[in-house]
């Protein structure tokens, strides 16, 4: 990957990390005034379950920083990466989850049948990213195996030379 792209993607983490601090400070707190009118209930489900998805949006973001750090180094090929990837799974799979509690607080609400719809197929579709990364981690270590291989391969290579 070259220096130009993982320049960008930091940017982008930056400007997206700095965006959800606003939602956490500004919007939320707007939310939930505008939320008044509501039964406490869903008030409360409402406004924990979209603090906790921008949390799990920050999460990944902070995960895909180091990765994209260990990227630069040359050290993306360690046992360590899987720790990041985990986490990057379990960011995932919550904003499944939360995706669809958000369905389950909207559904009983005067929301149109079709947006609790839209919500499901959104917690539907992160599912299926939480999956796609998982099957992106085994192929990390396939990779991290392989490189350990030709490590030992040119190791002794070069005994024999």
């Amino acid at each position: 990957m070259g220096r130009t792209t993982i320049v960008v993607l930091r940017v982008v983490i930056a400007l997206a990390l700095a965006g959800s601090l606003v939602v956490q400070t500004v919007i939320t707190p707007l939310l939930w005034i505008d939320l008044a009118g509501t039964p406490m209930w869903f008030r409360v489900s409402f406004v924990v379950i979209a603090v906790l998805g921008v949390l799990t949006m920050q999460v990944f973001a902070v995960c895909v920083w180091m990765l994209l750090t260990k990227v630069r180094r040359g050290s993306i090929f360690q046992q360590s990466s899987f720790r990041y990837v985990d986490v990057i799974i379990g960011a995932i799979g919550a904003a499944a989850v939360l995706a669809l509690a958000l369905a389950f607080v909207l559904a009983p609400s005067e929301i149109a049948p079709g947006v609790v719809a839209l919500v499901c197929g959104a917690a539907l579709v992160l599912g299926g990213m939480a999956l796609l990364v998982f099957v992106m981690k085994a192929l990390l270590r396939q990779a991290i195996e392989r490189e350990n291989e030709a490590r030992t391969l040119r190791d002794e290579l070069g005994e024999v030379i």
